[in-house]
C-alpha cells in the first residue's frame, strides 16, 4: 500500500472480494467508493463463507476499519441486515469497525418500487437490473432531488423531501406504484437514532487517513464494462465503476495511490442483459458455467459464459491504467483440449476488423469475434502454487494475455499466493 485499489476489469464477478479478503490482513482501512447493495462479493475466511453486498469485504478482518464512501447509494435496511448476518457467523466488533459517509444518497424502498416499474416499461429492452433501486436513486441524485444521509438528521427537511419525491413518482405511475411513504418515514425515525454512531464526514476521515499514511485498500464494485460512461451502455450500472469514480467517490489523493490492480477471470462471464461478443450458449458455455460455479451472488442467476475477450481487457486497461492484473480461475480451463481467446472484432457487414472497442451497442451486438487458439494443458492446476510448476501450456496462456494487453499478470501485493492461479481458500 499505502493505497491499493482493486477493480473489476470485465463485467464483474472476477474475484475482487477474494483478493480484498487476503489484502485486508495488511490494511488499516477498507473502503467502498460507489454502487450500492447491487454488488455481490463472496469471500471465505477461516472456513466460513460471507456474502457482502453493501458492506466492504474488510468487515471480516478483525483489525480493519471499513468505510462506505460518498458516491455509494445507501440502503439502510440492507446495511443493518448485513451487519446482523455477518455477526451471526461469529465476526466480532463489526459495528465498531464500519463507518458511512454523510454525503451518501439514501436508496429508499421507493427507488426499488420505481426500478421494477421502469424495467416493465422497457419490456424486451429491459436492462436486467437487480431491481434494488440503484438506477432510480442515482437518477434522483443527478436531478438534485435526492436525499443525503446528512439530511436525514433534519427530520422536517427529510420528511418533506421524501414526500415530494414520492408525490412526483405517483404522478408518473399512478396506482401502479405500490408504495407507502408514511410507512418508510416511520421506519426512519428509528434508523435516525441507530445510524448516528456510523455516519461521519468521510472527506475529513480520508484526509486524516491519507496524511498519516494509513494503509488503505479500496474495493471496487461491479467492473469497468458496467461503468455508466465506459461500459456497454445502456446495459450498465448507474455509477462510475472506473478508476476515476473510485478517486472521486472517496476523495483519494492521487500521489498516495501505490497500485491499481485489475482482477480478470481467465474466461468471461456476464449477468443480465447486454452484448457479450464471446458468449457461448452451447457446450463450452455450459462447461464453463458448471466448472466455474457461475451463479450470481446478488441475483442467484446463472452467469452467461464464454471465452476470454482480450478486446474487452485491452479496452479496460486503457481506461483504468492498471499497474497489474490478477488472474482468477485459470484452473477452470484445465480440462479443455483447446482454448480460444478473442483478439479482435469483425463487422460482418463490411468484413473489416474494428480498430477499437465500439461505443455503439447495436454494432457491438452484431460483431463477430476473431479468435486465437491455444492448446490446453489437460491436468489439474488447482493445487499449484509456483509459476514454474504450471504446465507450459498454462504459462503460455498467461504470457499471451500479458503480451496482448501490455500489462503484467503479477503477484498480489500480499505475496502470499500464486499470481497465476485461483486464490486459495
Amino acid at each position: 500500500m499505502p493505497t491499493t485499489i482493486i477493480l473489476g476489469s470485465q463485467w464483474g464477478d472476477e474475484g475482487k472480494g477474494k483478493l480484498t479478503d487476503i489484502l485486508c490482513a495488511q490494511a488499516q482501512i477498507c473502503a467502498r467508493a460507489s454502487g450500492g447493495h447491487n454488488a455481490g462479493h463472496s469471500i471465505k475466511a477461516n472456513g466460513v463463507s460471507y456474502d457482502c453486498h453493501l458492506l466492504p469485504s474488510g468487515v471480516v478482518a478483525p483489525n480493519c476499519m471499513n468505510l462506505i464512501g460518498s458516491a455509494v447509494v445507501f440502503h439502510v435496511p440492507s446495511f443493518f441486515k448485513e451487519l446482523t448476518d455477518i455477526e451471526a457467523k461469529g465476526v466480532k466488533d463489526i459495528r465498531s469497525r464500519i463507518l458511512v459517509s454523510d454525503r451518501c444518497h439514501i436508496n429508499f424502498d421507493l427507488h426499488a418500487a420505481v426500478d421494477g416499474l421502469e424495467e416493465v416499461e422497457l419490456g424486451a429492452n429491459a436492462v436486467g437490473t437487480t431491481k434494488r433501486g440503484i438506477g432510480p436513486c442515482y437518477s434522483t441524485k443527478a436531478a438534485r432531488s435526492g436525499v443525503r444521509l446528512a439530511e436525514m438528521f433534519n427530520e422536517e427537511l427529510f420528511e418533506r423531501k421524501l414526500r415530494q419525491l414520492a408525490a412526483g413518482y405517483k404522478k408518473r405511475y399512478g396506482d401502479l406504484l405500490k408504495y407507502d411513504v408514511e410507512e418508510e418515514i416511520a421506519r426512519f425515525k428509528q434508523y435516525r437514532v441507530e445510524l448516528a454512531n456510523y455516519v461521519i464526514d468521510a472527506v475529513a476521515f480520508m484526509q486524516d487517513a491519507q496524511e498519516r499514511q494509513a494503509k488503505i485498500l479500496v474495493e471496487g464494485s461491479q467492473a469497468l464494462m458496467l461503468d455508466i460512461d465506459y461500459g456497454t451502455y445502456p446495459y450498465v450500472t448507474s455509477s462510475n465503476t472506473c478508476l476515476g469514480g473510485i478517486v472521486s467517490g472517496l476523495g483519494l489523493k492521487r500521489r498516495n495511490i501505490e497500485e491499481v490492480v485489475g482482477v480478470v477471470k481467465a474466461y468471461t462471464t456476464r449477468v443480465g442483459s447486454g452484448s457479450f461478443p464471446t458468449e457461448d450458449i452451447g457446450e463450452i458455455g455450459s462447461r464453463l458455467q458448471q466448472l466455474g460455479g457461475e451463479i450470481g451472488v446478488s441475483t442467484g442467476r446463472k452467469r452467461r459464459c464464454g471465452w476470454l475477450d482480450l478486446v474487452v481487457l485491452r479496452y479496460s486497461c486503457a481506461v483504468n491504467d492498471y499497474d497489474s492484473l490478477n488472474l482468477s480461475k485459470l484452473d477452470v480451463l484445465s480440462s479443455f483440449d483447446k482454448i480460444k481467446i478473442a483478439i479482435a472484432y469483425k463487422d460482418p457487414e463490411t468484413g473489416e476488423e474494428l480498430p477499437s472497442f465500439p461505443a455503439d451497442h447495436s454494432l457491438l451486438e452484431r460483431v463477430e469475434p476473431v479468435y486465437h487458439e491455444l492448446p490446453g494443458w489437460n491436468t489439474s492446476i488447482a493445487q499449484v502454487r509456483e509459476w514454474s510448476a504450471l504446465p507450459k501450456e498454462a504459462r503460455d496462456y498467461v504470457e499471451y494475455i500479458e503480451n496482448f494487453v501490455h500489462c503484467k499478470v503479477s503477484h498480489s501485493p500480499s505475496g502470499v499466493f500464486l499470481k497465476y492461479t485461483e486464490t486459495p481458500n
